[in-house]
């Protein structure tokens, strides 16, 4: 727990003296001379990365990140017993709009995000089939142990329950391993002559609870330890998973937050491929799968087994429909440009 006393070492290069301290876990509100402040600790080893990529996206003017306040000698991070510190304003994120718009919000600005720091880099053509071969193997390898598995299910005369259900599954988890197989094999043939790709600094843990509002309704993101030079992907998948992780339901909600950040962060056709394709890709399934299969029967937890297999199948259909809304808006934009042309 930090208190007054083991705060005032980290705060006194900033000029500020500490009047009460709020502890909330690694964020703690402190009452001070200089106003209300969000001080944070992280761990040293993620501090390198964050300070370069915060002051980076400042540099080139992108202002909706919570500011981070220097030391009064222009440090942006204060060691102190084995971590960093640093020091924001105490942000209200009274929003009064409601989840719908707040997600709208944060789509926007993360095409912002990633436009203002995206930048072209070059690329091995030997690592990009590399990857691609070592990829449709693996896939391959996957959609032969599917096939074979459903077989021995299917001549099972007392099929356990796990063993009843994947069958009834089994035609989507395969549908959805060859779509992405065709996505993937679509990306490769449109890159394999690229000499380059586009990069940007993801937020790395993209959140509603990552992105506050200040007293006039403007968002900022905050937490950006996790961030880094990648794939703008890389921020979106994680996001999709954990949203679509819940009972069925059509996600069209979901599909206009996609959009929203399509129309602000132009993506090329090589990049929409390859998302597409890892989106679909139905990987929890398949994992859930093989664990089963390799587990031995004295070792099983049947009913635990069935609830993941169950939790995930409705992911993968959840995760479906938006694939078939993306893939259907794209194609209509396709015809009526051609209609056009």
């Amino acid at each position: 727990m930090q208190t007054v006393d083991s705060l005032r070492p980290v705060l006194q290069p900033y000029g500020v003296e500490p009047h009460f301290v709020e502890d909330t876990g690694n964020v703690c509100r402190v009452y001070s001379n200089k106003g209300t402040l969000a001080v944070k600790h992280i761990p040293a080893q993620t501090g390198v990365d964050f300070v370069r990529n915060v002051q980076t996206l400042f540099q080139r003017g992108y202002n909706r990140i919570v500011p981070i306040f220097p030391t009064m000698d222009g440090r942006y991070a204060v060691w102190h017993e084995g971590e960093l510190f640093y020091v924001m304003p105490w942000m209200s994120n009274q929003d009064k709009e409601g989840r719908f718009e707040k997600h709208q919000k944060l789509f926007r600005e993360l095409a912002r995000l990633h436009t203002i720091s995206s930048q072209d880099v070059k690329i091995n053509k030997e690592d990009r089939e590399s990857h691609y071969e070592q990829l449709t193997s693996r896939w391959d390898k996957e959609q032969e142990f599917l096939d074979e598995y459903v077989e021995v299910c299917e001549k099972t005369e007392y099929m356990s329950p796990f063993q009843y259900h994947f069958c009834m599954f089994y035609k989507d988890v395969s549908q959805a391993l060859k779509f992405s197989r065709k996505m993937l094999d679509e990306w490769y043939e449109s890159t394999k002559d690229l000499e380059k790709v586009r990069t940007v600094i993801i937020h790395g843990k993209l959140s509603t609870e990552h992105f506050l509002f200040d007293d006039r309704g403007l968002g900022y993101f905050h937490n950006f330890e996790n961030s880094k030079v990648s794939s703008p992907f890389h921020d979106l998948l994680p996001f999709l998973s954990r949203t679509l992780k819940t009972y069925p339901k059509y996600y069209d909600e979901c599909v206009e937050w996609l959009e929203t950040y399509f129309q602000h962060f132009t993506v090329r056709k090589e990049e929409r491929l390859l998302f597409m394709c890892y989106l679909a890709y139905p990987s929890s399934m398949i994992a859930i799968t093989e664990k089963y299969f390799h587990t031995t029967k004295a070792n099983r937890n049947e009913l635990k087994s069935l609830k993941k297999l169950q939790r995930h199948y409705w992911l993968l259909k959840n995760t479906e429909y938006v694939v078939m809304r993306l893939d259907e808006i794209e194609r209509k934009k396709k015809e009526a440009e051609e209609a056009e042309a």
